[in-house]
Formats: structure tokens, C-alpha cells, sequence
């Protein structure tokens, strides 16, 4: 059977309980902002080997798990930094330049289209369709897509 605690117990240990989460709360509020520049120079320093992971987080006031965590946001944005380059966007003379081509080529398949077509009908026995009868140069990329 537990047995019963005197009031002074039960103060002391609200007392201690109300100082462990004041502590906890100081920590959570000064606790050390790394910069990003920071983050990336340690990280560099672990990288060239010059002391071990363990020095170098004792050094720098920062448990082994954040740095490990630290090296692969590093590397994950390399990687996607990487990737970045070779997915790039277009300029805009670039586009520019590829809808003048686009036009072009669809100008080509017009052009050719219609070839075939008065080809097909110019065999002996066949006539023209009305619809492509009297045909323009500038109207055939018109009378094709239309």
C-alpha cells in the first residue's frame, strides 16, 4: 500500500516538477540559431577529414544526429541543385525561336498534304474534290487545318 507523503513532499516535488519545465523552456529559447553559411562551413569541415565527426560536433556545440541531419540537407540540395541544370528553362528568344521553326514546319506539312492529295486525284479516272479545286499557295495551310 503506497503510503501517504507530507505536504512538504508533494510542494517539493511541484516545486522541482515547475523548475525542470522553466529549464526546459530556457533551452528551447536560447538554444544556438545556425546560419546557413554556419550549417555549410561545418559541414565542409567534416567533410576534409581534418578531425573526427565527434571532435567537431564537441567543438561546435552541436550533437552528432544534427550534423549527420546537416550532411544530407547538404547533399540533398546539391543533388537537386544538380538536377536543376540539366531540367533548365527556356529563354525567351529561345521560344521565340521555336514557335517560328513550329510555324514553319506546319506550313511544310500543309504544303505537302495538299501534294499528296492532288496527287491522289490527278490519277487517270479521278477528279479533283471541289473542296481542293481552286487552291491558293497562301490559302493551303488554311484549306488543310481548317
Amino acid at each position: 500500500m503506497p503510503r501517504k507523503r507530507s505536504t512538504a513532499e508533494v510542494l517539493a516535488e511541484a516545486a522541482t516538477d515547475e523548475t525542470r519545465q522553466f529549464v526546459r523552456k530556457v533551452r528551447r529559447a536560447t538554444r544556438r540559431k545556425f546560419t546557413p553559411e554556419e550549417k555549410v562551413r561545418v559541414v565542409l569541415e567534416g567533410f576534409r577529414r581534418e578531425a573526427p565527426v565527434s571532435e567537431l560536433c564537441r567543438r561546435e556545440g552541436i550533437r552528432p544526429n544534427v550534423y549527420y541531419s546537416w550532411l544530407k540537407d547538404f547533399m540533398e540540395a546539391g543533388k537537386s541543385r544538380l538536377q536543376a541544370d540539366t531540367v533548365r528553362d527556356a529563354t525567351r528568344a529561345e521560344v521565340d525561336g521555336f514557335r517560328r521553326e513550329n510555324e514553319q514546319l506546319k506550313q511544310l506539312a500543309a504544303e505537302l498534304s495538299l501534294e499528296v492529295l492532288v496527287l491522289k486525284n490527278s490519277r487517270p479516272g479521278r477528279r479533283l474534290k471541289a473542296r481542293y479545286a481552286r487552291v491558293e499557295p497562301a490559302e493551303k495551310a488554311t484549306v488543310i487545318f481548317a
